[in-house]
């Protein structure tokens, strides 16, 4: 089952707990403190496989989590970092926020993405230890992993969208000049799934097209298949429209043309502007005062225009060289560029819960939902830094500090982060 879009949760480990933990060794009365640091937890990471071509294998199983750092010991061992969760996706795959659609991240390349950072490992209390403080029997616990909720999204890697009705030869076109295999039958809807093939055009030269299935008139409002598989055409450099000529099924082909035009545009305006190419198919069927008045129809248009019988290759070699001298005029595949996660709904999606103590005159803030702000705050950016400090306030934290009697110049610590209080 072809299954492109999906919706799934995801969290990284849970930084491992520090160790309080004293030196204990014959001979030596009383030892320092000597309590491990906690382990990292393990990230989710994304990777594309090229033998994954939908998004079926999310369809049932829904949450993603890794594993949580292991705790630290006592003579200063570190506990072990939690292991990364490797998820797989087909390339192609955009990889968005759920609340605000954000782009996270666009699977088209071989890098790896990080999704959720894991936590990180809590100080033993071996950290703490002071000239004046020299048994602190206390440590610090690990930073939870950042979780969200995101959808999948697949948008296939092509550089040309076969475009046409159900039954005009879209899927003989591309089983004749590629590599592809798909079903070919002479009824509605033989293609439900999206096709690729690889075009060769010489040594060191090629280009992949792709049919989308079930383009019909309604399809951007959710009538046949098409509404499932406008999505594909969104990366296409270039559209080649494939119109049954002669009207075999007692349509017209201009209303064809004109009709799988409009479906495009209402989905995506953009689509309408993207390079396209018009191939009438079935002239054997065809009168000439048919391919005629198609052919000045297409023109007067503006666009290119070529007549072919795709099943026996009358015309498809001419068809594919303008094709691909179009090609070598247009930009490379759309590639979605990662977008920042608005700070107001990582806080909204979070419990604002916090709990503060105090420790030798250091202000300990115990807040979860913080985390992730404090990944994505540019300590070195006034603006960002200005933004943390109204999330603070909005929050309560800095009312909270101020009951507790905090005062100018006291450190203030935020798992990792620390800094001096401002009044």
């Amino acid at each position: 089952m072809f299954i492109d879009k999906a919706k799934i949760k995801i969290r990284a480990g849970n930084g491992g707990n520090g160790a309080v933990a004293f030196h204990r060794e014959k001979y030596i009365a009383s030892g320092g403190p000597d309590g491990g640091d906690g382990g990292k937890g393990g990230d989710v990471v994304f990777m594309v496989d090229d033998n994954l071509s939908t998004l079926a294998d999310f369809r049932y199983k829904r949450k993603y989590c890794a594993k949580n750092g292991n705790d630290g010991q006592g003579s200063r061992k570190n506990g072990r970092k939690g292991e990364d969760l490797i998820i797989r996706v087909p390339r192609g795959t955009v990889i968005r926020e759920c609340e605000s659609g954000a782009v996270m991240s666009d699977m088209s390349s071989d890098e790896p993405f990080v999704a959720a950072k894991g936590g990180k490992g809590g100080w033993g209390n071996s950290h703490f230890a002071t000239a004046t403080r020299q048994t602190p029997r206390f440590a610090k616990d690990g930073m939870p992993g950042e979780e969200w909720e995101v959808t999948l999204e697949l948008k296939l890697l092509a550089d040309v969208g076969l475009l046409g009705f159900p039954n005009v030869g879209k899927s003989s076109f591309i089983s004749v000049v590629s590599q592809a295999k798909p079903i070919i039958a002479d009824y509605h809807f033989t293609t439900i799934t999206p096709v690729l093939g690889v075009v060769s055009m010489g040594e060191g030269s090629s280009f992949v097209i792709a049919d989308i299935p079930g383009l019909i008139e309604g399809a951007s409002e959710g009538v046949g298949l098409g509404h499932e598989f406008l999505r594909h055409v969104e990366r296409c450099r270039m559209l080649l429209h494939i119109v049954d000529v002669a009207g075999s099924e007692g349509r017209d082909p201009i209303e064809d043309f004109e009709k799988i035009n409009l479906e495009l545009k209402r989905f995506n305006p953009e689509l309408a502007d993207r390079p396209q190419i018009v191939a009438g198919n079935k002239i054997d069927l065809a009168t000439d005062e048919q391919r005629e008045r198609f052919k000045e129809y297409i023109e007067s248009k503006g666009l290119e225009y070529f007549e072919m019988c795709a099943p026996i290759l009358e015309g498809t070699k001419e068809v594919i060289n303008a094709v691909a001298a179009k090609l070598a005029t247009l930009p490379a595949v759309k590639k979605y560029e990662s977008e920042e996660i608005p700070l107001e709904v990582i806080m909204k999606k979070k419990n604002t819960g916090f709990e503060i103590v105090v420790d030798d005159g250091i202000y300990y803030i115990e807040a979860p939902w913080l985390v992730p702000i404090i990944n994505k705050t540019d300590m070195n950016d006034y603006e960002s830094l200005q933004y943390f400090q109204r999330v603070l306030t909005s929050s309560g934290i800095i009312d909270a500090l101020r009951e507790k009697g905090i005062e100018e110049g006291d450190t203030v610590n935020i798992y990792d982060l620390e800094f001096d209080f401002v009044n």
